[in-house]
């Protein structure tokens, strides 16, 4: 088997799983690990919750799956119409996938069409930034960080996008302006993740920052995009990151939680407006893509399970105070040595290091301290469950205390 993001020459052997439950990875050797990232921010209920269990028994039971193509179903029908009474006002035209980087593709196909389709050929360049990341698939590695991220090889092969400063202060957000003034005409679209900028570094940002691009967006009339891949469904303190800048976007992205963790699954949201630009006559107005098990009713039947307990159990509440817990237990390790930062924005948690010299080592004394953690590049982060007992995160903080103390 091959190994994501691993060179395989060098790397340890991957650990054996038999069961999860809970917050916990079982090992074959019947070890547990408390899991400290929720398998890639998917599991945020925690694994093996028996309402999702439940939902998708009982889905499996009537119709594993059916093509999406001049077909749909119950499943797929109503966790639509949820997500566009949840989502903020205007986001109401859901487009199914299979994965985040597909969504983000969609996305940006959609993006592109909606000029065509209105007869304006100019408009196909994108805007991203520094310190992004948006997924592996060729149009997605194109609006990653090209310096940073983990794509620079295939600089040749990508398409070239707008990849700038973050408007973050009076600088950057002149420099943003200014750039908008001579490259405007030929943008499609903005594309950011809101707040948090995930798996280029665990960078956080200001609600100010949104509210900028909004506003850059509206004036030069472009599309605003926001991947929420990562941060919607709670991770950031609110349901979706947009909402603390009381931001909307023209189009949406979702995966990782969408399903609690349980099956794969993505949706590329719009807003009517840009739906109605696909209306046509003409056949080739259409968005033609067709992810063959888009809108899986497995998958849908456990994202509306997830739904269900997001309405029913107290996730936001959840959230805040392993926010005050990880802000507290992490705060120690300002003092460490080579620490650079130390960041906590809902349930997320980052220990920025100067730099990580042996990287194997660092992950064989993390598993050594029964947690599972997947420390990339220069940083050392917690993603827990929503429902991560205080016990369990402590045992996480002090895992990374005792791998940092000399």
């Amino acid at each position: 088997m091959w190994q994501p993001y691993t060179q395989m020459k060098t790397a340890d052997p991957p650990l054996p799983v038999v069961r999860t439950d809970g917050t916990r990875i079982t090992l074959a050797d019947g070890r547990e690990l408390i899991d400290g990232v929720a398998s890639w921010w998917t599991a945020c209920h925690g694994y093996n919750h028996p309402h999702i269990r439940d939902a998708v028994e009982r889905q499996l039971g009537l119709m594993p799956h059916v093509m999406f193509g001049g077909l749909t179903h119950e499943p797929a029908a109503v966790l639509a119409s949820r997500l566009a009474n949840l989502l903020p006002a205007g986001l109401d035209k859901v487009f199914f996938s299979d994965s985040g980087s597909v969504a983000v593709e969609v996305a940006l196909k959609m993006a592109v069409q909606y000029w065509l389709n209105r007869g304006i050929r100019k408009r196909h360049k994108f805007i991203a930034f520094k310190g992004a990341y948006h997924g592996d698939t060729i149009g997605t590695m194109a609006i990653c960080d090209p310096d940073e991220g983990m794509h620079r090889m295939f600089a040749g092969l990508l398409p070239v996008q707008h990849i700038i400063d973050l408007p973050r202060d009076e600088n950057t957000t002149a420099a943003f302006e200014q750039f908008l003034q001579r490259h405007a005409d030929e943008v499609a679209a903005i594309i950011i993740e809101p707040l948090v900028q995930g798996a280029g570094g665990m960078l956080f940002h200001s609600p100010d920052v949104m509210r900028r691009l909004r506003a850059a967006a509206d004036r030069y009339g472009l599309l605003l995009i926001c991947d929420e891949i990562f941060t919607g469904f709670g991770r950031t303190g609110v349901m979706f990151a947009c909402e603390t800048a009381a931001v909307v976007p023209d189009i949406m992205v979702l995966s990782k939680a969408l399903t609690g963790g349980t099956m794969a699954l993505a949706a590329t949201i719009a807003r009517r407006e840009i739906f109605d630009a696909f209306q046509s006559d003409d056949p080739q107005h259409a968005l033609m893509h067709g992810p063959t098990y888009m809108a899986n009713p497995l998958a849908c039947a456990a994202a509306n399970a997830s739904l269900d307990l997001f309405a029913r159990e107290p996730r936001l509440a959840q959230v805040a105070a392993i926010s005050k817990c990880l802000a507290a237990g992490l705060a120690e390790c300002r003092n460490l040595p080579r620490v650079k930062d130390v960041r906590v924005m809902g349930a997320i948690g980052v220990v920025e290091l100067e730099r990580i010299d042996d990287m194997q080592a660092l992950k064989r004394r993390l598993i050594a301290s029964g947690v599972w953690l997947r420390p990339f590049n220069n940083i050392i982060y917690l993603t827990p469950a929503f429902t991560m007992g205080e016990d369990d995160l402590l045992a996480l903080i002090s895992a990374i205390k005792s791998v940092l103390t000399p």
